[in-house]
């Protein structure tokens, strides 16, 4: 059932967005000083959409404790997604010509903008009643050793989630927490007297999967009571991400070596990537073509290089770039990566490699669905075979789609892997963007590569 304050945020978020659309037809006036045309049908679908979808993108569950950035990359994907389907209902209903393309940007902006300042002003106004003590959480912890003393700190250094640890319960009284200013209880009587009293809203198992007798004796002390008791597992040595809590054909299940991306979180991926990869190919066609013919123009070969690769799931595709070497042989089985002042890069080839033009043609392969616009950059297979055997968690990079541009290559880890070092930086770096994924790190990715202008000294 829809609380009342669910419905309240569900209605100022509709009054935003009229409000937003009005401001737009306020600030878009013509020559002679009309307004222009308000399209109250495309802000009613707009509005329905919000209603419908929001909540699918989970705009609307607690934000307590969670991050302000993965807050605004949620929003904002779900908004834009949102006027992506209105857009789409008025094109099939032949409304189109009636809209104002300056209107529907100004709206978009002012209003994605006001979806987000409300959300980020909320937070703020919590977060300082919740540093005076107000609106808080008291919290207990049942664990031992670094795990449970790594959530407490972990609550001690987000004073603006609410959350409070009231008391701890050692299961291991010799591996216990040390240095927290906070009760322990070593009897679980004593301990569940305390929650009871104190009128505990939440109660933390950071547990080993080993305590499974603990869990239980938990659970059954306060099954009837009104505490949220959540299970925080203590799988360091077993997972390579984070655990993540998926539904497996309607049994809970937690990854330990799985894509750290949820399916959720994949879709958003899909379409931003379909989208943006559809409108640099149509912004960029003309200068796509100047460099198609420069590379005709430059020697004898064809215009693209294509080379085999491995996609998510070690799939293999076919990479598309624009050819800068000249045509050469290879041995069977040995692909010699391009060194600085290689003799087979063309004129035209070397501009194309430093300023990464060349690579423009994998927004092709991501508009195929085979590469991503952020993730791991794909390397030949004869490279997978050599790296795989050598270097920690390499496999893993292929827990998901590669990517045009990634965490490794903004950070300066771009060209030539003459040492196994360079390649082992190069995977933990990807393996760092696969455990803290998020839709805002990809945008700050792809704001970073744009910023950069693609070049870099290691680019030949």
């Amino acid at each position: 059932m829809l609380g009342l304050p669910g419905l309240l945020t569900r209605m100022v978020d509709v009054a935003l967005i009229v409000a937003s659309a009005a401001a737009a037809a306020a600030l878009r006036l013509d020559e002679i000083g009309a307004q222009e045309r308000f399209d109250a049908a495309f802000v009613v679908f707009a509005a329905a959409f919000v209603l419908a979808l929001f909540p699918v993108f989970g705009v609307y569950q607690s934000w307590r404790g969670r991050s302000i950035l993965r807050l605004v990359g949620q929003v904002s994907f779900a908004w834009i997604f949102v006027q992506g389907c209105s857009l789409v209902l008025m094109f099939a209903l032949h409304r189109t010509d009636f809209i104002s393309r300056l209107w529907f940007a100004y709206w978009t902006t002012i209003a994605g903008g006001s979806l987000i300042a409300l959300r980020v002003s909320v937070r703020a106004v919590l977060g300082r009643m919740r540093h005076a003590g107000l609106n808080l959480r008291k919290v207990a912890i049942v664990g031992c050793g670094t795990h449970c003393e790594g959530v407490v700190r972990n609550i001690e250094a987000s004073p603006a989630s609410g959350f409070r640890v009231t008391a701890i319960y050692h299961v291991r009284p010799r591996v216990g927490v040390s240095n927290l200013d906070v009760p322990v209880c070593d009897e679980l009587s004593a301990f569940a007297e305390r929650i009871r009293i104190e009128g505990v809203q939440e109660l933390w198992l950071a547990l080993p999967l080993s305590e499974e007798g603990t869990i239980l004796r938990m659970i059954n002390e306060f099954r009837n009571e009104l505490i949220n008791v959540r299970f925080i597992p203590d799988v360091r040595s077993l997972a390579l991400f984070d655990g993540g809590m998926i539904d497996l054909i309607g049994v809970p299940a937690i990854n330990l070596l799985a894509s750290p991306l949820s399916p959720h979180a994949l879709v958003q991926k899909e379409i931003f990537d379909r989208v943006f990869a559809a409108a640099v190919l149509i912004a960029l066609a003309p200068m796509l073509i100047g460099i198609a013919v420069a590379v005709k123009l430059s020697s004898p070969g064809p215009v693209f290089f294509k080379q085999k690769r491995k996609g998510a799931d070690g799939h293999v595709f076919t990479i598309y770039k624009f050819r800068s070497m000249r045509l050469h042989v290879e041995q069977p089985g040995v692909v010699k990566q391009a060194t600085r002042d290689d003799p087979r890069i063309t004129h035209i080839g070397a501009f194309l490699r430093r300023t990464s033009l060349d690579e423009l043609p994998q927004f092709i392969n991501v508009l195929r669905g085979e590469m991503s616009v952020v993730g791991p950059r794909p390397h030949a297979i004869e490279h997978d075979e050599l790296y795989h055997k050598i270097v920690e968690g390499y496999i893993h990079r292929y827990r998901i789609k590669p990517g045009i541009t990634g965490w490794a290559q903004v950070n300066g880890l771009r060209g030539e892997t003459d040492r196994v070092e360079k390649m082992q930086l190069r995977v933990e770096h990807d393996l760092f963007y696969l455990r803290n994924w998020s839709f805002a790190l990809d945008m700050r990715i792809v704001a970073a590569t744009i910023s950069n202008g693609m070049m870099h000294s290691n680019a030949y």
